[in-house]
C-alpha cells in the first residue's frame, strides 16, 4: 500500500524560506515520478514541481528560480526547497506519485497522494 506522508508546512513572512518533505513508503520509489501540487480554495490543484526516475525537475514558471525540487532515493524521501516565498504561493501543498518513470502534468496523471501540509504566506 503506498503512503505519502508530507511535512514541513507553515506560516512565514515574504521573503523567507520553507523546506517541504514527503516521505514514501510501500511502493518502488526511485521508480516513480513525483510531484508537488498546490491547492488554493476554489481553485484546481496545480502542479508547482515534478521530478522523474532521472532526477529531471520540471517547475511551473510561477516558481521557476525560486524552488528547488529532490528526491533522496536512499531514504525515500522527496524536497521542495521553496525560497523567495510571496503571499500567493500561499495554499496547502500535496506531494504525490505516479507509477511511471516519467512525468505528465495534471492532477489526473497522478494516483498516490499525501494528506497536505498548509503554507502560509503573509506580507
Amino acid at each position: 500500500q503506498v503512503h505519502l506522508v508530507e511535512s514541513g508546512g507553515g506560516s512565514v513572512q515574504a521573503g523567507g524560506s520553507l523546506r517541504l518533505s514527503c516521505v514514501a513508503s510501500g511502493y518502488p520509489y526511485s521508480a516513480y515520478c513525483m510531484g508537488w501540487f498546490r491547492h488554493v480554495p476554489g481553485k484546481e490543484r496545480e502542479g508547482v514541481a515534478f521530478i522523474d526516475n532521472r532526477q529531471n525537475p520540471t517547475y511551473a514558471d510561477s516558481v521557476k528560480g525560486r524552488w528547488t525540487i529532490s528526491k533522496d532515493n536512499a531514504n525515500h524521501t522527496l524536497y521542495l526547497q521553496m525560497n523567495s516565498l510571496k503571499p500567493e504561493d500561499t495554499g496547502m501543498y500535496y506531494c504525490a506519485a505516479r507509477d511511471t518513470w516519467f512525468c505528465l502534468n495534471g492532477e489526473g496523471h497522478f494516483g498516490y497522494w499525501g494528506q497536505g501540509t498548509q503554507v502560509t504566506v503573509s506580507s
